[in-house]
């Protein structure tokens, strides 16, 4: 991962999803992120469920946030819902966190 993903990485760490008290990153929701040469970012994400009552707003706040790390020239989101998102895409630590480890 170069220096700018690992960037792009962190600053996703810091959106939550305000129904789980757990970053979507270690939620599973981010499914691609590519960096093109000229540093214009490409994220494929999901939300929980297809009625998430921040399916308009959250991912305009990550791309708001990406677009904000030094060296990004812009940050598109792209909402997918294939696969849909279920509890196995999250993290060991977002398991252990919401009490199913």
């Amino acid at each position: 991962m170069s220096d700018l993903e690992d960037r792009i990485v962190q600053i996703m760490k810091t959106i939550y999803d305000p129904e789980i008290p757990v970053d979507i990153f270690e939620l599973g929701l981010i499914y691609e992120v590519k960096v093109e040469e000229d540093n214009q970012v490409f994220i494929d994400m999901t939300l929980t469920s297809p009625n998430c009552p921040v399916a308009e707003s959250l991912p305009k706040e990550v791309e708001d946030k990406v677009a904000s790390v030094d060296g990004v020239t812009s940050a598109k989101v792209n909402i997918v819902f294939d696969p849909p998102w279920d509890k196995d895409m999250m993290s060991e630590e977002a398991k252990l966190e919401l009490g199913f480890l």
